[in-house]
């Protein structure tokens, strides 16, 4: 199968006002098209510069970071970026909270992009609450807003940096779901950061181990059960057994 996002032997150094520090080093790894993968490693080796280097946010010291073909560039409109928190406007409807991206192109008035923002939230169950105000909708709801609106912009990858992460724990588990189900369900490729293995597991067609920084690939699992949902998926038998081969390589 043909890579969709290849990152080839990417390192990455940062400047202190005392030295230059080494972040990535030589870090090569792939993902296919629609499928879901996670990375996981110690605290502070490099997680989310990796996203950060895929969205264009930051440059590559040395390396290449291919999506679809063509190298990926400045604030790369092909790729949406879901962050820790939702970052709704609190002062916006969730109708111009989904939109705002459109706003920003100036597309808001392109009666086709306003149908399919339209669409996305009748499907996902969010149409009925289109004139309401984020802090009347419950934490997993706004973080189906903050999908949906990531997704308006039919970007061709998804990066998810720790986005359950302010959630309470049951709260976090349907919305893992939700957000699984979308993501599946428009058939999107998806790469999450994350610091929790069982939430790496239940989501992921595949996880990549990082190093301790310099952070390098440690290793690459392939992630197989029989659930079809992430809550399915931890009542799978082979669940522990991914779970202490993920934690080995962490600890």
């Amino acid at each position: 199968m043909k890579s969709f996002l290849e990152f080839k032997n990417v390192k990455y150094f940062y400047q202190t006002k005392e030295n230059e520090i080494k972040a990535l080093d030589d870090v090569s790894f792939s993902i296919n098209e629609k499928e879901f993968t996670s990375i996981v490693g110690p605290s502070g080796c490099g997680k989310t510069t990796i996203l950060s280097l895929i969205a264009g946010l930051l440059f590559a010291s040395e390396g290449e970071i291919i999506l679809n073909g063509k190298p990926i560039t400045k604030n790369d409109g092909r790729i949406g970026y879901m962050f820790q928190r939702d970052h709704l406007f609190e002062w916006r409807t969730i109708w111009q909270n989904i939109t705002i991206g459109l706003e920003i192109q100036k597309k808001d008035k392109d009666p086709e992009k306003l149908a399919f923002a339209e669409q996305l939230l009748k499907k996902y169950d969010l149409y009925n609450f289109k004139n309401k105000k984020p802090r009347q909708l419950s934490g997993g709801m706004r973080q189906r807003v903050a999908l949906i609106r990531t997704l308006v912009l039919e970007p061709e990858l998804l990066l998810l940096d720790e986005p359950f992460s302010a959630l309470d724990f049951q709260t976090r588990l349907k919305v893992c779901d939700d957000v699984y189900d979308i993501i599946k369900s428009e058939q999107k490729t998806a790469l999450l950061v994350t610091h929790d293995i069982s939430e790496a597991l239940s989501m992921s067609d595949k996880i990549i181990i990082l190093t301790k920084r310099p952070a390098t690939v440690k290793e690459v699992i392939k992630i197989s059960f029989h659930g079809q949902t992430p809550l399915a998926k931890r009542e799978d038998k082979e669940f522990g057994k991914y779970f202490e081969m993920i934690w080995r390589n962490l600890v």
